[in-house]
């Protein structure tokens, strides 16, 4: 976790021994389960807004933790929204991650990245702090102990042109080939002639945390979609079986995305 993460992790610990109360009451207390309270304890998994949110409605703090989140993370470049997510990814073990429409953002060249938030959505200086966000989060690639990252793209992520850009779509699929290269990174392909399959819903992700727990992630055109619960996480886990098995392998999958590499010139 992040320093002005883990300050805050510190001030909801103090809370609850400065009251007495074992993990468990506390548990009871802000309707979490006492293994949840005891990840954020120990840094497997962040406090999330709605954690912060359970606190302090549980003990009528006046919202004091949900600010002191709030200011916390304007000392993170990410955007706030996608805070939360980015604590979990940092802390994940293993990310299953499926994208129909791009390149995953651990894979993205600076470029891709750029081209993804063009069209007017944001200002310049927010689309130069959503690309350097992005580019730092794919550190944990190359830090001792990574995680283990298995990406499930759609064939048309590979061929969809960005428009007067040459030579972007091909330095991406390179980028993509080299590090599919490394031993725990894996990218697999939904061939064209799969045709409609279910996945094509939308992106999510599934994190493996370091206490076996899980946890999901969606994105929209809004904000992101962080879920815990036993049934939401089973329905992203039956999702995740169904689009994999409507993958490539990993052989045949780098094949083609070698082959759609020549197209990009």
């Amino acid at each position: 976790m992040g320093a002005a993460v883990d300050l805050l992790v510190e001030e909801l610990i103090e809370a609850r021994t400065s009251r007495a109360m074992t993990q468990e009451e506390w548990a009871r207390a802000v309707k979490f389960s006492p293994t949840h309270v005891s990840s954020v304890e120990t840094r497997h998994r962040p406090p999330t807004a709605d954690y912060v949110a359970a606190v302090d409605r549980a003990f009528q703090t006046g919202g004091a933790y949900t600010r002191l989140l709030a200011k916390l993370a304007g000392f993170d470049s990410a955007p706030i929204w996608l805070r939360d997510w980015i604590e979990i990814e940092r802390e994940a073990v293993l990310l299953r991650w499926f994208e129909p429409a791009y390149v995953p953002g651990l894979l993205q060249t600076e470029a891709y990245a750029r081209a993804t938030l063009a069209g007017g959505r944001f200002t310049a200086e927010e689309i130069d702090r959503h690309v350097a966000s992005r580019l730092a989060r794919q550190a944990i690639l190359s830090r001792e102990a990574p995680p283990q990252l298995i990406a499930v793209v759609d064939e048309a992520v590979l061929r969809r042109p960005v428009p007067d850009h040459p030579g972007l779509m091909r330095e991406q699929l390179e980028q993509i080939i080299t590090l599919a290269e490394l031993d725990h990174v894996q990218v697999q392909v939904v061939p064209a002639a799969t045709g409609i399959y279910l996945g094509l819903a939308g992106q999510f992700i599934v994190a493996e945390m370091p206490d076996d727990s899980r946890v999901g992630y969606a994105d929209n055109q809004l904000k992101a979609q962080i879920v815990d619960q036993a049934g939401e996480i089973a329905k992203l886990v039956r999702m995740w079986e169904v689009v994999r098995n409507d993958a490539l392998p990993v052989k045949q999958s780098l094949e083609l995305i070698k082959e759609v590499s020549k197209i990009w010139m």
